[in-house]
């Protein structure tokens, strides 16, 4: 029984029961597409018929929904907020300010920095070789109380002129010095620079372990012909790249007349490590200019007035910089290049016993006494002759290298400290084979006009 009559498609689409004899007659009628066009496809019956035909919709258009010029509302314009022009006062103030503050900090320095005249004292260019009337090769085992390696030689081979330039190379020791019972004894041939027994002499004992100096350098100074008291000093150097060395142009009084180092002051130019630019502390792209002062070697004010330059994208073993020192009776500064690039700058505004700060006693509970008080100067103790110093150390036990930072082959409290980097020497004296040295093109000291006859 058909229930609903006059819905056929339904009855059409349904599942007809077993047995009826309407199956027969009755087929399934297909389902629309609902993606079909309403056009074309449609029957010619089916267009004839209002019901069927439906006219398509007019195409739409984009019509902007934006809001024209002067249609929206503007209440600010209405009532301004009176915290709304600081938003450019601040600013202004801020910019005002900071140029104020630039120029000040631009005239102090020029007002702190005389253009002194000076009298040259030595022009060199080493276009004749080392003058030996200017240069000492210091020759001394003893480390110069920093417990270095190097064994400083006044041979050609660690300190030589090629093309012109002056090169300070440090070379490997022999290895039957090393590895056999040997003393070198400096004082017997009369060599050593020194008269102390500890700078003069050392040994190699297979059986404890101690061992002579594993390096051989050079270290050479102008006391003998080129000294000043205020002035201006430019070393044209290339640094040299290698582990663990330790190049140095620095300057030392000619006579320790407020006593023993460092109360008669050390004045050090620019100071580098051989080490690439991973080493923690500071490879070859970094050098540090600092002063050395202090009544004994336990309270040296050193750390008051050090400082680092990084170079910038490069090190400075990768070519020549100039290393320049000015050096007044109001001031010291160190520079690199330039004098606007100042490195290490120190005013001598106050005594140095001031800066130091230092404590009433020593550990030892030693009164400590000012050394410079005597001479009412404040640039005491940098108010005496002092002469230049070049030189590529190697190692030490000072901690100058630290212990533990990036595979350090020795402990500096060790005994045996020297022959352990010996021992490595087949991991960083490959570093040195390409630029292991110290080239040096010019020195030019000059003396501040009104001191020592200048």
């Amino acid at each position: 029984m058909d229930y609903n009559h006059g819905m056929a498609t339904t009855t059409a689409i349904s599942t007809p029961r077993e047995g009826s004899l309407e199956n027969d007659s009755i087929e399934q009628a297909p389902t629309r597409n609902p993606f079909q066009s309403p056009y074309g496809s449609m029957p010619a019956s089916a267009m004839g018929s209002s019901s069927a035909f439906q006219p398509a919709a007019p195409p739409r258009y984009f019509h902007s929904r934006r809001i024209r010029k002067g249609e929206q509302e503007r209440p600010w314009l209405d009532r301004k907020d009176p915290k709304e022009k600081w938003v450019t006062i601040i600013p202004v103030i801020g910019i005002v300010v900071g140029l104020a503050l630039s120029g000040f900090l631009i005239y102090d320095g020029l007002k702190s920095v005389t253009n002194h005249v000076y009298c040259p004292v030595l022009d060199e260019d080493f276009s004749g070789g080392l003058n030996s009337q200017v240069w000492t090769k210091e020759v001394e085992v003893g480390g110069y109380g920093n417990g270095q390696f190097e064994w400083t030689t006044n041979s050609d081979e660690n300190a030589f002129v090629q093309d012109g330039m002056l090169v300070i190379k440090p070379t490997l020791q022999d290895e039957k010095l090393m590895e056999t019972n040997n003393v070198i004894n400096l004082l017997k041939d009369g060599s050593c620079s020194t008269t102390n027994w500890l700078d003069c002499v050392a040994v190699t004992n297979t059986t404890n372990g101690t061992v002579v100096n594993p390096v051989k350098s050079a270290r050479i100074n102008t006391k003998a012909g080129a000294t000043i008291k205020y002035g201006r000093v430019e070393v044209e150097a290339r640094m040299p790249a290698g582990d663990w060395l330790w190049p140095a142009i620095w300057m030392l009084p000619v006579k320790d007349t407020y006593g023993a180092w460092p109360a008669s002051g050390e004045i050090d130019i620019v100071e580098s490590r051989g080490n690439n630019y991973t080493y923690p502390q500071g490879g070859n792209n970094i050098v540090s200019s600092t002063l050395h002062w202090g009544p004994d070697t336990n309270n040296d004010g050193w750390f008051r007035n050090n400082v680092k330059r990084q170079a910038l994208h490069t090190t400075y073993a990768a070519g020549f910089h100039t290393y320049g020192l000015e050096w007044s009776e109001k001031y010291i500064f160190s520079y690199i290049d330039t004098r606007l690039l100042q490195v290490m700058y120190v005013n001598f505004n106050k005594p140095f016993w001031q800066k130091g700060d230092f404590p009433p006693s020593d550990s030892n509970g030693t009164r400590l006494v000012d050394p410079w008080s005597q001479t009412g100067e404040k640039s005491t103790p940098f108010d005496q002759d002092f002469y230049l110093i070049l030189n590529v150390a190697v190692g030490g036990t000072n901690g100058w290298f630290e212990d533990g930072v990036k595979s350090k082959p020795w402990v500096d409290a060790s005994p045996t400290a020297p022959r352990d980097f010996w021992n490595a020497r087949d991991q960083w004296y490959p570093t040195w084979e390409k630029n292991g040295q110290m080239t040096v093109k010019s020195v030019k000291i000059s003396q501040q006009k009104g001191f020592n006859g200048c």
